[in-house]
């Protein structure tokens, strides 16, 4: 058989493989019922579980650029290829800030609802109104309203809160919350679609929607204001994908409303197509504003300049210089025009250290070309420092500081920081040169200028304020309209390859199939752990085997469960299975025998057990019976004298016994008694003495058995439990062969521990087991015929036929109505 070792504790044995499963056989009504459980609340669950659908689409990121760049044009620049830019814009995606956009957008914190078969299911999209709400009304959260449709026009709004109603109201617009005490809490009121609504708990209209099917008059919806932040983290984990190398996205969004995934896909690639074009933009949109702001001043001190020029004129009657300034004034204006550049450009530079010094966002620097820097490796390291100043600020939506992605980051940013710083010293060397030689240029000219009438001379210096502020305006208005045609030509680098569409299918889930087949698991498991804790934790003999694993004691037979009602069971149904197996234990009982000195003399047998309820009783009466029935003169004797059991069985009294007999109180042949039955005598144990123990042992116990011996073939004693007592040890010196009982499942392994100690001892000898009340079932791990006994149902089945009378099988209902009261 296999088995396997095992150790709980101190308690070190073998786990009997075979009687397991024949053990979880006989459970199989557990394991039906258990499954049959699991798959009732599959079912209830499966039933009971809302669609889930998934919905995709598919983005491709390109490189858009310009068609109008050119190097003096550089207001636009690139993210750092491809790659990066996938991997930013998943990081966008996914990110709280995106998410909360796009929410806030589609008013996805608002739920449509309708009764579905078990329970409210989402209605978006199939509701025929939709909630336009005050953007500075506060609208009460997480409570139902219910919409009662009347006609096309009329429906009743009611509310009726869930307990606890926590009165909390929330702002959408201004992302504000609070909490307000409610004059009533029920409330009903008719209304018509687009009117507007003032409650204490909403306001807002409810817009008609135009639907291809109009919901018959009487049916009601539901609507509730969610919480954002709550929906937003919802939204978060919409799956975006990339192959690598590759600049296409896949997303992927589930849900339970299929109209609702569609239209958050979509929103979602807008707001990031429109926030891409916004980053694109923002070196365009970020010059022009501070152009503007630059045009207001040059615009203020050009009019300026203006006034006084006209005002000069007008108070000299001085028109135009003569041709003599005129040419003075365009070589002064060109010198004037090219140091004012210079200045600016140095300027820009100045400012510019000072920010990379200062600063650590870097995203706001203006473009060199506004200041007229034309030199292609500021403007080129400029635009790469805004770039990962971006990547920066689009990484830290989702990382933490200290992530590898940030400090790659910011060593990048370092690094170019430091390159630039070096170009800008370079450059403010060079142009503080050519600003020194402008400088002696000027000084060279206005030393003809000084040469002039007085008035040419003033109205030079004035003509040159103009000329130097129309240029300084003229060139910001130009770089301004330059931004504004660059901007006004960019293009998303979002190419919408699928937009997300509804196309009948998507279905994905519940998987109603796994469930099934958990319950079946986790049916099954649930018993089978039970069976296993039971197997592990049983204690009692339950089969032979149990026996031949606990003692080196031989099993001389078994004894199925009687069918009869008193102990008589070999008299009353001699061709019964029971009877069958005491007549084997006959049989094996004459080979014990030959081990004594006379075959013929008179054999003395014992039945005794470990405890009370084994069947010594019941298997002295059979064993007596069955040798009487063979033609063996036999006398039964009663030793158990503090629990007296025989006589019952026989219909005989107990007044006067062996105890009689041991106190000399009378004969021998006074205390036997004729059971009524040929060949077999009945001597009963008699009153309860106060010394038992003293008596067995006592000469006329001795005398008594030798005088039987004369008398009878067989000698039958029904003694106490050995292992409460030791009337039976007593009794040893007396017999030729000890049955020791055990009974199934009653009696517990560790008792044999007695047995077996005074066996290897020696103080038992020429001892065998018999197995008392069997029964030949898989729950006992032993399912299957073992060789001891004989009868129908312990291992010959049909062939019994004719030869043992069967017994009559009990009903379904009758083994049910036992079990229920067992």
């Amino acid at each position: 058989m296999a088995e396997e070792e095992f150790e709980i504790g101190d308690v070190t044995g073998s786990f009997d493989i075979k009687g397991f499963l024949f053990k979880l056989l006989s459970y199989w009504w557990l394991f039906l019922g258990s499954i049959s459980i699991g798959l009732f609340i599959a079912y209830y669950i499966s039933v009971r579980k809302l669609p889930i659908y998934e919905m995709k689409s598919m983005i491709e990121i390109k490189d858009n650029s310009n068609p109008l760049f050119t190097s003096n044009t550089s207001l636009t620049f690139n993210w750092g290829g491809t790659s990066n830019k996938v991997t930013s814009t998943i990081i966008v995606l996914q990110s709280r800030t995106h998410n909360e956009r796009v929410v806030k957008n589609l008013e996805y914190y608002i739920d449509y609802l309708k009764m579905g078969e078990y329970q409210l299911v989402d209605s978006y999209g199939n509701t025929p109104f939709k909630i336009e709400q005050e953007t500075s009304a506060y609208q009460l959260q997480n409570q139902l309203f219910k919409v009662k449709i009347l006609n096309e026009k009329e429906f009743t709004l009611s509310f009726e809160p869930e307990l606890p109603f926590n009165g909390t109201f929330y702002n959408y617009y201004k992302e504000d919350d609070l909490t307000k005490p409610v004059d009533s809490l029920n409330f009903s009121k008719k209304y018509k679609f687009n009117e507007p609504i003032h409650t204490h708990f909403f306001k807002g209209k409810l817009k008609k929607v135009d639907l291809k099917y109009w919901p018959s008059d009487g049916s009601e919806y539901f609507f509730k204001f969610s919480s954002l932040n709550g929906k937003v983290s919802n939204y978060q984990n919409i799956s975006a994908e990339s192959e690598k190398s590759s600049s296409v996205i896949n997303l992927g969004l589930r849900g339970n409303n299929k109209n609702r995934i569609v239209d958050y896909l979509n929103g979602t690639v807008n707001e990031l197509s429109k926030l891409m074009l916004e980053e694109k933009n923002l070196f365009a949109t970020r010059t022009i504003q501070f152009i503007d702001s630059m045009l207001i001043d040059r615009g203020e001190e050009l009019q300026m300049v203006q006034n006084e020029l006209d005002e000069f004129k007008t108070e000299r009657n001085i028109f135009d210089l003569d041709a003599e300034s005129t040419l003075l004034r365009s070589r002064l204006t060109s010198l004037d025009n090219e140091e004012r550049e210079i200045i600016r450009s140095i300027d820009y530079y100045k400012n510019l250290k000072e920010y990379l010094q200062n600063k650590t966002d870097y995203s706001e620097i203006p473009a060199p070309t506004v200041s007229g820097i034309e030199e292609n490796s500021i403007s080129l390291l400029v635009q790469q420092i805004i770039q990962l100043s971006n990547r920066r600020n689009q990484l830290s939506y989702t990382a933490q500081e200290g992530n590898l992605s940030l400090v790659e980051v910011d060593r990048d940013i370092e690094a170019i920081k430091n390159v630039l710083l070096e170009n800008i010293n370079s450059s403010l060397k060079l142009l503080n040169n050519d600003l020194k030689r402008i400088g002696k240029e000027v000084m060279k000219f206005e030393e003809q200028v000084r040469e002039l009438p007085q008035d040419q001379q003033e109205l030079l210096k004035i003509e040159r304020r103009y000329d130097l502020s129309r240029a300084t305006y003229d060139l910001f208005l130009t770089k301004k309209n330059e931004a504004k045609l660059i901007k006004a030509a960019s293009v998303s680098d979002i190419k919408i390859i699928d937009i997300a569409k509804d196309t009948g299918g998507g279905k994905i889930g519940p998987n109603n199939q796994l469930n099934y087949v958990m319950a079946i698991l986790f049916g099954s498991l649930i018993p089978l752990l039970f069976i296993f804790v039971i197997v592990l934790l049983d204690n009692k003999i339950n089969n032979p085997q149990d026996i031949e694993k606990k003692s080196n004691i031989p099993i001389i037979g078994v004894i199925g469960k009687s069918p009869v009602a008193n102990n008589l069971a070999v008299l009353k149904k001699p061709r019964g299975a029971v009877a069958e197996s005491f007549r084997a234990i006959r049989t094996s009982l004459q080979f014990t025998f030959k081990q004594g000195n006379d075959i013929s003399a008179s054999k003395v047998i014992m039945c005794t057990s470990s405890i009370s309820g084994e069947g010594k009783t019941f298997t002295s009466i059979n064993i007596a019976s069955v040798m009487s029935l063979s033609g063996k003169k036999t006398v039964l004797i009663g030793l158990d004298l503090r629990k007296p059991k025989i006589f019952d069985d026989f219909g005989i009294n107990n007044k006067i016994g062996v105890v009689n007999y041991l106190i000399g109180q009378t004969s021998l042949e006074d205390v036997k008694q004729n059971s009524g039955f040929t060949n077999l005598d009945i001597i009963t144990s008699g009153p309860i003495p106060p010394n038992p123990s003293e008596l067995i042992i006592s000469d006329r116990m001795d005398e008594m058995i030798e005088e039987l011996k004369k008398e009878y073939d067989y000698i039958i004693i029904d003694t106490p439990p050995i292992g409460l007592v030791s009337d039976a040890l007593n009794i040893i010196k007396h017999v030729d062969t000890t049955l020791y009982l055990v009974r199934q499942n009653y009696t517990k392994k560790g008792m044999l521990e007695i047995i077996n100690e005074k066996y290897k001892m020696g103080e038992i000898n020429n001892i065998s087991f018999v197995m008392n009340f069997f029964e030949q079932k898989a729950k006992y791990g032993y399912g299957y015929g073992y060789g001891y006994g004989y009868g129908y149902g312990y291992g010959y089945g049909k062939y019994g036929d004719g030869y043992i009378a069967r017994d009559k099988k009990k009903s379904t209902w009758s083994k049910l109505k036992r079990k229920f009261k067992s």
